[in-house]
């Protein structure tokens, strides 16, 4: 998907009259169109599903179809499919105003005036170009909220002059997801103070339509930006999506007109606020209702000189105005989540003060440190709080500190993530602390069960490896033959080769005999499950009969790799070094297929092994610090403070502080392995790719000069 979005860099950049401020939008509006029409197609095919048919035929689908059914309608002249395959000779620029007109007509309330109509103004050929580019598989079947992450690759790649203001990062999906599952935005009003592209909403009501389709209905969901082209990215992204949100235009440090009938009333508040904002003027904030405490407004400070020489007074760090209105905004029962700088937890003069007052009520309900290169863009650690002003009594007072700093999935050496899983194990986290024991082993189940279909799967998928390995060893035997009686040859190799094969015929005995063994301790493990249990001692039982044949399975991968690495060896000798590339006696179209064959086949086979260990991987996770499916401190991950013990330490709210340093984990060797065995591929797959670019650049620059 980046290979597509920086081609149409490139071809703004290098084609265009136009500079990053005036393309940013028009752009923006062909990935709108491209994500619209990928999610009406989509449910299109569900509701046609569902279409009474009478004599054979059924009924036109129309827009009241797609109501409450998490997509728009979209008339067929504004089809991204239909766009793209217009013929060159039609005016492309002038159908696309139309499109996007013919798409706020079906959508006035959401859309009136916010999608972008100047495509005349692009070239035509480049403008067809782009609609190409943007037609490619690799976003024509994007799932998820892509719309927000593209909407920040096109901000920090082509148009970084928009986003000068630092502090503003756009929120990463996995630290959206865990926000949502930690306060689980179910019902009533849910409402973003700092919107940007409104992912925290989109992903608010999918967990809703999860959990209860009715109550997503019911939902209100507000936002607020004061950036009047993020505020028309917020409206698409939410239209995209089908559901109505109120996003208003404003600047949320001082528009307090905009909260009628929301201060103290929300029942959920989520945002990702800009950062260590200074400036904010202090005598617009003064006497503000949000504000927690009216003692003093922390980080006053003189501003730089204006014209006359003046410096003006202004806040210096506006974190601690944020967490003061995200908390106000709040009704007795709400829920708060949010992102906030990492030095937050620990700021002192003014800020501990309103911390202190915060920490008083009784209502921070965790706090979950996050480590670096979760955003996009900017490798800076964060900090995401958790208020609960309807928590139990048992609970009021407690806060959950949960340091997440070594929990994450390497995505590209400067991208982090959360796993599907790891965003699970955090979440049943909070369950236990919360007292919901039933959830975490429902999750336990569900892993236990997935190890159950991984192992009924890895029987066909380890079988697959027998015909391309009994190919090869037919047509390798075979020309090893052909070969030792030829004169002039070349011994050593004939003499390797002849080795090898040896070794892999060794290494097959092996594979094969580990293999039946290993399968059938599986598949009796497989067997005696039966139901996936429901009680914490049934499923720890399960685990404990599993974890020896998990070793063996590791085992059984390296043989795998073994097997697959002498037989590539062998066809290398025998193809290069001995010849056969050049020889007709060699098929070379049977060799390159089953080599082919051989590769998808490891390739699937190590897939199928690892998808075993990787989810019985998760229930150790969770039963080795949880055993008894009841919270507990768990040394470098967890811990439950109260209020003296915060006193302690000067009012901190950094987990660090309280959960301590992990032991060493027994698991060490074996995630060492596979981050080295990790590291390797890419490398190669580096390796091949500069190789490949020397050869195209050699073979470019052979044609200029010829």
């Amino acid at each position: 998907m980046e290979a597509a979005l920086w081609e149409a860099a490139d071809q703004l950049r290098a084609n265009s009259k136009l500079n990053a401020t005036e393309y940013f939008m028009p752009v923006l509006g062909l990935i709108f169109l491209r994500h619209a029409s990928t999610r009406f197609e989509e449910v299109k095919a569900e509701i046609e599903k569902s279409l009474p048919s009478r004599g054979g035929k059924t009924r036109p689908i129309t827009a009241d179809d797609f109501k409450g059914r998490s997509a728009i309608f979209i008339p067929e002249s504004a089809r991204f499919d239909h766009l793209a395959a217009l013929p060159d000779d039609q005016d492309l620029g002038g159908a696309l105003n139309d499109a996007m007109r013919a798409i706020e007509h079906e959508d006035p309330e959401q859309l009136e005036d916010v999608l972008p109509k100047e495509y005349h103004r692009f070239d035509k050929k480049l403008l067809g170009d782009l609609v190409r580019i943007f037609n490619r598989d690799a976003l024509r079947t994007a799932q998820g909220d892509v719309f927000g992450r593209i909407y920040e690759y096109f901000l920090n790649s082509f148009a970084s002059s928009m986003a000068q203001e630092e502090g503003q990062f756009f929120t990463p999906p996995s630290l959206v997801r865990l926000i949502v599952n930690v306060i689980e935005p179910d019902h009533g009003t849910v409402f973003d103070p700092a919107v940007g592209s409104a992912g925290m909403l989109v992903q608010s009501r999918h967990f809703t339509e999860l959990a209860n389709a009715a109550k997503a209905q019911g939902m209100k969901f507000v936002g607020r930006e004061k950036s009047e082209s993020t505020v028309r990215l917020a409206k698409m992204n939410v239209a995209v999506h089908g559901f109505n949100a109120h996003i208003m235009q404003g600047n949320s440090f001082y528009d307090r007109d905009q909260d009628d009938g929301l201060l103290g009333a929300c029942d959920f508040v989520m945002a990702n606020p800009p950062f260590n904002v200074d400036g904010v003027d202090p005598t617009r904030v003064k006497g503000d209702p949000r504000l927690f405490t009216q003692k003093k407004i922390p980080g006053v400070t003189k501003g730089s000189e204006d014209k006359k020489g003046q410096k003006p007074p202004g806040v210096s760090n506006a974190n601690y105005l944020w967490i003061q209105y995200f908390y106000a905004y709040l009704n007795s029962q709400g829920r708060a989540g949010f992102v906030m700088a990492a030095s937050a937890t620990d700021a002192g003069h003014g800020e501990q003060e309103i911390r202190s007052e915060i920490i008083d009520t009784g209502d921070v309900d965790a706090i979950i440190r996050i480590g670096e290169k979760f955003f996009y863009t900017r490798t800076l650690p964060c900090t995401l709080w958790f208020f609960d002003r309807g928590r139990p009594k048992a609970r009021k007072g407690k806060t959950l500190m949960l340091d997440a700093r070594n929990i994450h999935r390497v995505v590209s050496r400067r991208v982090h993530d959360f796993s599907e899983e790891q965003l699970a194990n955090l979440t049943a986290i909070v369950w236990l602390y919360r007292g919901q024991p039933e959830r975490y082993l429902d999750l336990v189940a569900r892993y236990l069960g997935e190890t159950n279909a991984a192992a009924l799967r890895l029987p066909s998928a380890l079988e697959a490896l027998a015909p391309p390995l009994a190919e090869t060893t037919r047509l390798l035997s075979a020309w090893r033959s052909v070969v030792a009686a030829q004169k002039g040859v070349d011994r050593g190799a004939v003499a390797e080769l002849t080795e090898v094969l040896e070794a892999r015929a060794a290494a097959l005995l092996v594979l094969e005999t580990d293999r039946t063994a290993d399968l059938t301790a599986l598949q009796a493990w497989a067997s005696r499950r039966g139901r996936p249990e429901r009680e914490n001692a049934a499923q720890k039982a399960a685990y404990a009969r599993l974890e020896p044949t998990l070793h063996r399975l590791r085992v059984l991968q390296k043989h795998v790799n073994e097997v697959h690495r002498l037989t590539v060896r062998a066809l290398d000798l025998a193809e290069k070094t001995l010849g056969g590339r050049s020889d007709d006696r060699w098929d070379n179209k049977r060799a390159r297929v089953e080599r082919q064959t051989l590769d998808d086949a490891r390739q699937n086979g190590i897939d199928a092994l690892k998808r075993v260990g990787y989810f019985v991987s998760q229930v150790h996770w969770l039963q080795s610090r949880f055993p008894d499916a009841v919270f507990a401190p768990v040394p470098g991950l967890c811990r439950v403070v109260n209020r003296a013990e915060i006193t302690k330490q000067d009012d901190s709210l950094t987990p660090g502080r309280y959960v301590g340093v992990a032991p060493a984990s027994s698991d060490d060797d074996e995630d060492f392995e596979e981050r080295l065995r990790a590291i390797h591929e890419e490398l190669e797959s580096l390796n091949a790719e500069a190789a490949d670019l020397a050869t195209r650049i050699a073979a470019n620059f052979e044609e200029l000069l010829g």
